[in-house]
């Protein structure tokens, strides 16, 4: 039954459309004048408005341009009904957004006839829109488990297989049939497998060109992996592979040294020879760890050691905590746990830009380490470092209590209110008391807690999903903005974005990067941006490297970007400058 607001303050006229509108079976809400019909609609939501222009307090003009405020009732069709029927009244009435006019006196069946149209009207383009919107769903959920560039499943769907082989394994073994040294347990093995130097082929051949090959190594990869189990891409120049349960771990490094010697045959794309080796970590589960999470981070440690030790390799996650001793590495994790009290660490901040004011809205703070010998260390050497060990947490709340106070003290500069957005790891995220702990360092500054932004990656939040929220909605119960990080990259679902209680939406660069010629990557970005809005998401979009890039963004209503387009993460003094010289990112297009 449709729900009609009749808004006249004629008491006799309001009585007879109610009940010609209730015989012809619609619901009737009324209102006497302008004022209580904007408050009856806000409360019931009709679907479809009578009202007269003349009335006390507010007339039917008012009341259309208020209710045109409101996204909730701006598109509820609305016919005047008034004595004042000349053309200009008409016009006037169609330019503030009515659907319609009827003039007294107007019979029954032209009241009838008018709001049957409009109300057809409006089920058609909600039907419409109803449509688009589960087409842009399913669009946007089938991409998120495969890869735009090169087709293979992405982490989401790699979470998916190894949940149900572990089930498989577990559904396999009866109480009855415990492991014993000679029925053993199956092992899942997962390679993480990386492109050693492949940045190169980027920096020398162009983006392009290092598309093919990603996309003619995934083909390369398959074709040898053949059925003996599921590759994935991460992202960028790396890849996972879940083989299917097995004893003997000796079948792990023979399929390792096939991929490897697959990956050293040279590639020949647009007449160019392009020269590949391939770095493989390599680790088991349940042996090395209960959950997907915890072991792709163990097999990527692996592969980065691959890595470390020149590449064209493979490497035990068991065999690599063996041999870190007698390496630098362990050398390395002396040297972390020592930079914090030797002043080597510091925090830059990469801008953060609206993309309708071009201003500087916005900082993401990024630690860095300054080592005596060694120069500028990468965080992605130390940070896994820092996980490994335990380290991450005093140094990850050292890099809070800093961005808080360098935030304040830009307020004092009168740089104006810049939002400080700071990552948590896991490791943050999971301890005791999250949220206490969090409200003790922003009391202790003294920080407007609006002005914080806490960033999440997707794969934090899902190992314990009621858990997590729980957390999310404490420390949005202290003020501070929730984002998810490098979205699209990890366990993305549509569900989580309704489940969890975020307020900003970060896309991963990889989805960025020349998005004016990836239609795929074009697709994902337009259906990420629509349906955060429909969430009321603010969406921010990472690594923006041209102008193409922005442009797109701008077009498809993106809210924010950070990139070196406009800047990399810099010191505290250049921030400051950039900021002070009012430097404009519509000035870039």
């Amino acid at each position: 039954m449709s729900k009609i607001l009749v808004i006249e303050d004629e008491l006799s006229i309001r009585e007879l459309i109610n009940e010609l509108l209730t015989l012809a079976d619609f619901e009737v809400v009324e209102a006497e004048d302008g004022q209580q019909g904007i408050e009856q609609a806000l409360s019931t939501l009709p679907d479809l408005i009578l009202c007269d222009i003349m009335m006390p307090y507010k007339n039917g003009y008012e009341v259309l341009q208020e209710l045109q405020c409101h996204p909730e009732t701006e598109s509820i069709p609305f016919i005047f009904l008034t004595a004042k029927g000349t053309k200009f009244d008409i016009r006037q009435g169609m330019n503030l957004g009515a659907d319609d006019y009827l003039t007294k006196p107007f019979t029954e069946d032209e009241l009838l006839q008018t709001i049957n149209i409009r109300l057809k009207k409006r089920f058609s383009i909600e039907q419409r829109y109803a449509l688009e919107l589960s087409k842009t769903k399913e669009q946007l959920n089938y991409l998120f488990h495969y890869d735009a560039l090169t087709g293979l499943p992405n982490q989401w769907s790699l979470r998916e297989i190894f949940n149900q082989m572990v089930s498989e394994v577990k559904s396999s073994l009866s109480g009855s049939e415990i492991p014993t040294p000679q029925t053993r347990q199956p092992l899942i093995p997962i390679l993480s497998l990386g492109l050693d130097r492949f940045r190169r082929i980027n920096q020398n051949f162009g983006y392009d060109l290092g598309d093919s090959v990603l996309k003619l190594v995934a083909q390369f990869l398959n074709n040898c992996l053949g059925s003996r189990g599921v590759l994935a891409r991460l992202t960028g120049d790396e890849f996972a592979i879940i083989i299917h349960p097995i004893e003997d771990e000796k079948k792990v490094f023979e399929l390792a040294q096939e991929l490897l010697q697959t990956c050293s045959q040279p590639l020949v794309i647009n007449q160019q020879e392009i020269f590949l080796s391939l770095s493989i970590g390599i680790i088991f589960y349940p042996a090395d760890g209960p959950s997907l999470e915890i072991l792709l981070q163990k097999a990527n440690a692996a592969m980065k050691r691959a890595k470390y030790l020149g590449g064209d390799r493979c490497e035990f996650y068991s065999q690599f905590l063996q041999k870190i001793p007698s390496t630098d590495y362990l050398e390395l994790e002396a040297d972390l746990r020592h930079a914090l009290e030797r002043n080597e660490l510091d925090v830059y901040y990469q801008p953060r830009l609206s993309l309708v004011s071009g201003e500087i809205v916005g900082a993401e703070a990024l630690i860095r380490w300054h080592h005596p010998r060694r120069g500028l260390v990468s965080p992605a050497i130390f940070i896994p470092i820092a996980e490994e060990t335990g380290l991450i947490e005093p140094i990850g709340e050292w890099v809070l209590r800093t961005a808080c106070r360098q935030s304040k003290i830009w307020q004092e500069m009168g740089l104006g209110l810049i939002r400080v957005a700071v990552n948590l790891s896991g490791r943050q995220f999971n301890q005791l008391n999250l949220a206490d702990w969090l409200a003790n360092i922003l009391q202790e500054n003294d920080f407007n807690t609006p002005d914080l932004e806490i960033e999440l990656t997707e794969s934090i939040l899902v190992e314990n999903a009621l858990e997590s929220i729980q957390k999310l909605n404490d420390l949005k119960a202290l003020g501070v903005k929730i984002a998810i990080d490098d979205f699209g990259t990890g366990y993305s679902s549509l569900s989580y974005l309704q489940q969890f209680p975020f307020d900003i939406l970060k896309i991963d660069r990889c989805f960025v990067r020349n998005i004016d010629q990836n239609s795929k990557n074009a697709a994902i970005t337009k259906a990420i941006i629509f349906l955060a809005h429909q969430l009321s998401l603010k969406v921010v979009a990472e690594g923006v490297e041209t102008k193409t890039e922005l442009a797109f963004l701008h077009q498809h209503q993106c809210d924010e970007m950070q990139g070196y387009l406009f800047s990399q993460a810099v010191k505290v003094s250049e921030f400051e400058t950039l900021v002070s010289s009012k430097k404009n990112l519509l000035s870039f297009k």
